[in-house]
Order: C-alpha cells, then sequence, then structure tokens
C-alpha cells in the first residue's frame, strides 16, 4: 500500500479558509452526512447548506438533582431557538411504541425530527451513565458543547428543599437562589414535587458514581461549572460557553505581552505538547544575521549598531521560515514580533496572519522581578531562568551571563515602550484573549490550554 501523504495547503489559502470558515464547514458536513447516513448524500447536503443558520446548538446540559439544569437549558432554548428536550417531553411527545424504546433510541429519534435539525437543541439531563453517552456517539448523537453543573451535596439539599414551580409554564424557581419577582407569578407557585429523600440521595449517589465517566465521554466538548453561586451569574457562563466554536484548523498562535511575562516558556509548553514549531523572533534574527546571506548581512548591521532590525527584515525572514511545509503542516507559535502597531499591520498584510492570539498580562514590577532571574549560556545561546528552566548541569550555571538587554535599567525603558503600543496590538487583534501570567507557570499554560481550541 502506497504511504498516505497529508495534503500541503499553502498558507495563502490557509489564511483565506480561516476567513471564511471552511475547514469548520467541511467538517461539519462530512460528520453530518457520515451520522445520519441519508439515502440520497448530495440533497441532503444541500439541505443542510440552505438552513437559515448553519451553527445550529447541538448542546447537553448536565448535572446532578436540584443543580439547576432545568432553568439553565430552559432559557438556553429561548435564548438560542432551540428546542428543549428533556426526559419528560421524550415520554410526551412520542408514541406508545416508542416509549418502549431505550432512552438512547428515543433521543435518537427525537434529535433527527425537523424540528431539531432545522433549529438545534438542548438536550437536558441525558445521558446519566457513560454507558449511554457512548451508545449515543454511536448512533450519531454528538453535541458541540457539554455543560456540567456543579454543586456539593449540602448546596444541593438545600436547593431541593426550597423549590418551587409554576403549575401553568413548568418554570422553576426557589425561595432563596432563583425568585420570581412578579407577585402574580410568585402566588401561583408551588411546592416542586418530587422523589423522597431516601430516593433523591439515591439519585445523587447514582451520579457521583456516572460522573467521572460522562466527563472521559465528552472531555473535548466539556466545560464543568460551579453552580453554587447566583444563578445569572452561572447562566452568563454557560452562554459564553456555547457560544464558542472548536477549531480543527492548522493553529497558528501569537503570544503577545511585555518581556518577562512568560511567552517563551508557554510557547515552549505548547511546542513540546502540541508538536507545533516555536517561532522566537530574535532567536530567527539572530540565526539569519549568522547564515552568511546578504539578508543576514542587512540584519548584521543593525545589531552591530545595537538596534532592532526593521520590520520588512523581519518580515523576510518570517517568511522564510513560515513558508515550509512543517510550519504549514504542523502549526506555529510566534512570539518577539510584532511589537507595535506597524509591525501587526504588516503581519497582517503577509501571508501568515495568526488565527488565535493571547495576550499575557503582567505588571511591570513583577516582570522586572522575573527579568532579574534570567541568564543566557554565551556557548550554546540557550535561555535559562532560575525558577522556571534552571541550567541543567553546574557547569553550564557558572558561565551564565546576564544579557545587556536583561538589566533592570534597560528592562524598564523596553516595558515603558511595550506598554505605549499595548492599546495599539489590541485594537489589530480585536478576539485576543487575555491571560493572567501572574501566577505559576502550569496555571497559565491550562489557561492557554482551554483556549486554544475554541473561540
Amino acid at each position: 500500500m502506497e504511504k498516505m501523504v497529508k495534503p500541503l495547503i499553502p498558507p495563502h489559502m490557509s489564511v483565506y479558509a480561516d476567513k471564511h470558515g471552511v475547514f469548520h464547514l467541511l467538517q461539519s458536513l462530512v460528520s453530518s452526512v457520515l451520522t445520519d447516513q441519508p439515502d440520497d448524500p448530495v440533497s441532503y447536503l444541500i439541505s443542510v447548506l440552505q438552513r437559515s443558520s448553519f451553527n445550529i446548538p447541538r448542546i447537553m446540559v448536565l448535572g446532578p438533582p436540584a443543580v439547576g439544569k432545568h432553568t439553565v437549558a430552559s432559557k438556553l432554548s429561548a435564548e438560542l431557538r432551540a428546542v428543549h428536550v428533556t426526559p419528560e417531553s421524550l415520554l410526551k411527545d412520542q408514541s406508545e411504541l416508542s416509549t418502549q424504546l431505550p432512552v438512547e433510541q428515543r433521543v435518537h429519534q427525537r434529535l433527527r425530527e425537523v424540528d431539531c435539525f432545522n433549529r438545534g437543541w438542548v438536550l437536558e439531563g441525558i445521558p446519566q451513565t457513560r454507558l449511554q453517552a457512548l451508545t449515543l456517539q454511536q448512533a450519531g448523537v454528538v453535541p458541540d458543547h457539554v455543560v456540567i453543573l456543579e454543586a456539593s451535596d449540602d448546596v444541593l439539599l438545600e436547593r431541593r428543599e426550597g423549590k418551587l414551580v409554576d403549575p401553568l409554564t413548568g418554570d422553576v424557581y426557589h425561595q432563596t437562589f432563583i425568585w420570581q419577582a412578579n407577585d402574580i407569578i410568585a402566588q401561583r407557585l408551588e411546592k416542586g414535587r418530587g422523589p423522597s429523600e431516601t430516593q433523591y440521595l439515591a439519585e445523587l449517589q447514582r451520579f457521583r458514581g456516572e460522573v467521572t465517566g460522562l466527563r472521559s465521554a465528552y472531555q473535548h466538548v466539556l466545560k464543568i461549572i460551579n453552580s453554587d453561586q447566583p444563578h445569572a451569574d452561572v447562566y452568563q457562563q454557560v452562554l459564553a460557553f456555547v457560544r464558542t466554536r472548536h477549531r480543527s484548523r492548522t493553529p497558528r498562535i501569537l503570544l503577545l505581552g511585555p518581556p518577562g511575562s512568560g511567552k517563551s516558556h508557554q510557547a515552549r509548553l505548547l511546542s513540546e505538547k502540541y508538536k507545533m514549531l516555536d517561532v522566537c523572533c530574535d532567536q530567527l534574527i539572530s540565526s539569519a544575521a549568522a547564515d552568511g546571506s546578504s539578508l543576514g548581512e542587512k540584519i548584521q548591521s543593525y545589531l552591530d549598531d545595537e538596534q532592532p532590525a526593521p520590520d520588512d527584515l523581519v518580515l523576510q525572514v518570517l517568511e522564510r521560515h513560515l513558508s515550509q511545509v512543517d510550519f504549514s503542516s504542523r502549526g506555529w507559535i510566534l512570539h518577539g514580533f510584532p511589537r507595535d502597531l506597524q509591525g501587526a499591520l504588516r503581519l497582517q498584510e503577509s501571508q501568515h496572519q495568526p488565527n488565535r492570539v493571547f495576550f499575557l498580562e503582567l505588571t511591570d514590577d513583577v516582570c522586572v522581578e522575573r527579568i532579574s532571574l534570567r541568564a543566557t549560556d554565551p556557548v550554546s545561546g540557550e535561555r535559562f531562568h532560575a525558577v522556571t528552566r534552571p541550567a541543567l548541569s553546574s557547569e553550564i550555571q557558572n558561565r551564565l551571563e546576564t544579557r545587556p538587554e536583561d538589566r533592570t535599567h534597560t528592562v524598564t525603558h523596553t516595558l515603558n515602550q511595550c506598554r505605549t503600543h499595548t492599546a495599539a496590538l489590541q485594537s489589530v487583534y480585536p478576539d485576543v484573549v487575555l491571560i493572567d501570567a501572574d501566577q505559576d507557570p502550569h496555571s497559565v499554560f491550562e489557561a492557554l490550554e482551554s483556549r486554544l481550541n475554541s473561540v
């Protein structure tokens, strides 16, 4: 059998595909046709493309009893104009013969109906076990977002005691957590009916035993939200999550932030885990200056005068690297450029526009403190840090030197320049994600990683 070769997509085509959501469109079309397996795939795909909204919601809201699933799912379905599917509605809407089927088959049948196909769906409280989740996946019920609401047993028991229901609408309220301000509605609220305390505790214990399996089944589309906070806050977190779109495209990541914010360290961590290429602009410039080329000689003249290389030379170096096959197929993490508005605009005009931009936020005092712990090996050119990346041996440690640009007075000047350009840089990238870099490197990496595949 001939070796499979991954097709290379030129950078300018990738930029077009990202701008118009082509990769997401193709992935969704292929997923839909393979899941539903229609007799006439072409007509089916045409009907999918003709839907008024292509990105219809497919959401699951899960959690223990009394955590607030129904209220969140009801509000979501109303705001997104999606079909709200509950265990109770499955029994009410389907025929007597259908109700005898396993719950997974009933869900599959319901979600294939025209209203769910056209408007999308919010599925509440199903699946309840990992086995149900896997069965639904095999049947083609694959959500784009799964929310698990969590709260302690004490909070859940308190909510169960104070549950109130509107007999006309079925809406759920609570004496403490969600009170109805409308006096007419408040007067007709009734105490919520439910299982006995023994049955409730058994349901709660069952969920606690299954939640790990549910998390693993949906780990790539999952958000766990603490429900022990004001309902409005819970709902806003859920809404923000379900409005994200998961990306499958090749990552072109830009890390911005002041010196000392950890851009190089986070780029290395991302590169190691996801096999993307770490593009440190300062290192590329130094390598280009030393390679003996005409471009390198031009760059070296600026370095000899202790001046930064101009943007047009930097972009030529970046173009030479980012156009290579490895960079186009594996993706990259760029840091160290751009430093100002002009550089950002020039990068946006090139064929190598980033599709994920993160800004690592850190105060000047912490930046200066961190940079004071940096040192460089004059033999290898590698940079080390006393805390995050110590020298590998005492021999290397003894020969480390502080670079001129890492001295306190130089760092202070650089920080002042950086702050003058921050707002302008962020204006070029309105979707930039702000990351609090004043925490341990692992926590910063987790924050980056959580936003890596979504917008």
